[in-house]
């Protein structure tokens, strides 16, 4: 199977230079934005910590034991590395109980920034974005390539690649999710399986980013595209001759939109020029494509492009300093891959 993060093509021309990525934890600094506030009364705790060396399952682990609860009662919106320094909160139910003392999750790896009550559990996905401050040492390359590739993405985004840590170590997810689509594996845990589907799906959406990418068109309508507003997951289809869109397009207000494949129900469907190319590629992969579909995830559609706000750098000698952001659900590895080979 070809490796599903390494194979895809680049957007703007390939890297600039090579450089050294996560050298420690941190070089390689991740803020959450939750977008919402805690409102200071209810069952549940917002607890944020920033953690080193530590993924959020770990983290969740802890907190369930020092809270006395079960682990479904500890939630987040999304995953955190654990090759890194990451600020993430977890919300713990903690129904007519006392917060218990959250010093005690505190060590070399962990420290609690903040617990507020709160009316509502945090649920996957219900995140705005993500800031990251990342380090590159010991960057060789052409500075003016570099310079170049650095206004590219600032103007017009990266391709919307999943990033390696979808697919787990030495892309072991999908081999997972490989014997679990064609029967070899009839058992498992609910959260494997799921974790095993995503990946599954992940690589499919990549396979199909790739081939836009290929064409060139994976920041330009093809006839029959479905489209969706950045920030926001409703989708619309494409109107012929829409100068407005396109313009819109253009400043990464929209964007154009993969297969998240699985069951057709209520996710649009591309048309025309779009659909042929999405057909083309997802007919080598029809025994994955049924497979999701036979296990019930819903189908749905995932942005092509990636937005990159508030880009910044700095190159002092071998020293390569990255600051931006990112929507929810998207790789800081996607935007650095296109810089440099790390």
């Amino acid at each position: 199977m070809p490796d599903p993060t390494t194979d895809l093509p680049f957007a703007w021309g390939g890297p600039a230079g090579e450089g050294v990525l996560r050298a420690s934890p941190e070089d390689f600094q991740v803020e959450e934005d939750l977008g919402v506030e805690a409102s200071g009364s209810g069952e549940h705790v917002l607890l944020k910590v920033r953690k080193r060396n530590l993924n959020t399952a770990e983290v969740a682990a802890h907190v369930a034991r020092l809270a006395g609860v079960r682990a479904r009662d500890v939630s987040y919106a999304g995953l955190k590395d654990r090759n890194a320094v990451t600020t993430q909160t977890f919300s713990v139910h903690l129904p007519g109980k006392e917060d218990p003392d959250w010093r005690e999750l505190e060590g070399d790896k962990l420290e609690v920034l903040e617990a507020k009550r709160h009316h509502r559990k945090l649920r996957r996905g219900t995140l705005q974005g993500n800031a990251f401050r990342l380090r590159v040492r010991a960057f060789s390359g052409d500075g003016g390539q570099l310079e170049n590739r650095l206004q590219k993405i600032t103007a017009h985004g990266v391709p919307n690649y999943f990033g390696a840590q979808r697919f787990g170590r030495d892309g072991n997810n999908l081999q997972k999710a490989e014997a679990l689509l064609s029967g070899e594996i009839r058992k498992v845990r609910r959260d494997k399986r799921s974790i095993w589907l995503s990946a599954a799906r992940s690589r499919l959406f990549n396979l199909v980013l790739a081939e836009r990418v290929r064409q060139g068109n994976w920041n330009r309508f093809l006839e029959g595209d479905v489209m969706q507003l950045a920030g926001a997951r409703g989708q619309f289809m494409v109107e012929p001759d829409d100068a407005e869109l396109l313009s819109r397009l253009q400043n990464q207000e929209v964007h154009i939109t993969g297969p998240l494949c699985g069951k057709q129900s209520r996710a649009l469907q591309p048309q025309a020029a779009a659909a042929r190319v999405e057909q083309q590629v997802l007919q080598h992969e029809q025994t994955w494509v049924a497979g999701l579909t036979r296990f019930g995830l819903e189908a749905d559609r995932r942005a092509l492009g990636l937005a990159v706000t508030g880009f910044q750098w700095q190159l002092d000698k071998d020293v390569l300093e990255l600051q931006f952001g990112l929507a929810s659900g998207s790789y800081a590895t996607a935007v650095v891959r296109e810089l440099l080979r790390f």
